[in-house]
């Protein structure tokens, strides 16, 4: 890793470009994330969550990203990693689901920024590896292609949080997506790849599976929570 000369040749454009295309393409999974925790803060602190989240998210990213080549390449990484999505796609879809059906209390800032910096720094590892490779080992590159991220999440979480005010279905399909994206770092991890070698329809069918369950698992237990409440005042 190096500082740069402080010329922009064409590698530098070059490598400028292909950070900007890679934020564009890769921010929609933690945008999702962010804005379906801000939706469980009160109204007046969704925009402190979502700013908070993203810029803690990075800070994180930063540090991370001198380290994640060699964390993908580790056994049982991925496969981790995927699991932990997985369960906090349930987690968001479920107390979304009870704020508005069982009128539960919201969720506090600080909660909210805790589950979004264990998603994002999850499923950020392909981000920063990304970024990593397009820098060139260039430190300014590299900082202003993980910095470039803040502004990114923040305009798209903010933009997903007021489309799932006006149009909640669209909650059920971000936890799918949330259920997707944790099924392909599942089924990707090098040790499950390598003694299953799973076809491309097996990986479609594993992910299309999880992105369903997510959205069975907590309709089931915000149903089951709904009989409690309603046994409980008889």
């Amino acid at each position: 890793m190096h500082v740069g000369t402080g010329s922009f040749d064409m590698q530098f454009l070059s490598g400028l470009a292909s950070i900007i295309a890679i934020n564009l393409v890769l921010s929609g999974d933690n945008a999702v994330v962010i804005a379906m925790a801000a939706r469980a803060l009160p109204r007046e602190q969704r925009r402190k969550g979502i700013v908070f989240g993203a810029a803690f998210a990075v800070v994180l990213r930063i540090i991370l990203t001198f380290f994640v080549a060699e964390l993908l390449g580790m056994d049982y990484v991925r496969l981790a990693g995927g699991a932990v999505i997985l369960w906090i796609a349930i987690k968001l879809f479920i107390e979304d689901e009870e704020a508005v059906e069982l009128h539960h209390e919201a969720a506090s800032v600080w909660h909210a920024i805790r589950m979004i910096l264990i998603a994002d720094i999850t499923m950020s590892l392909d981000n920063m590896l990304a970024v990593g490779a397009a820098s060139h080992g260039d430190l300014r590159l590299l900082l202003f292609g993980l910095g470039l991220s803040i502004p990114f999440i923040i305009f798209a979480s903010s933009l997903l949080e007021l489309l799932m005010e006006r149009y909640p279905v669209i909650i059920m399909i971000g936890a799918a997506l949330l259920g997707k994206v944790g099924a392909e770092m599942i089924i990707t991890d090098p040790v499950l790849a390598g003694r299953l070698h799973p076809s491309r329809q097996v990986i479609y069918l594993f992910e299309a599976a999880c992105a369903a369950g997510v959205v069975i698992v907590g309709k089931l237990w915000v149903g089951r929570e709904a009989v409690r409440e309603e046994s409980g005042r008889r």
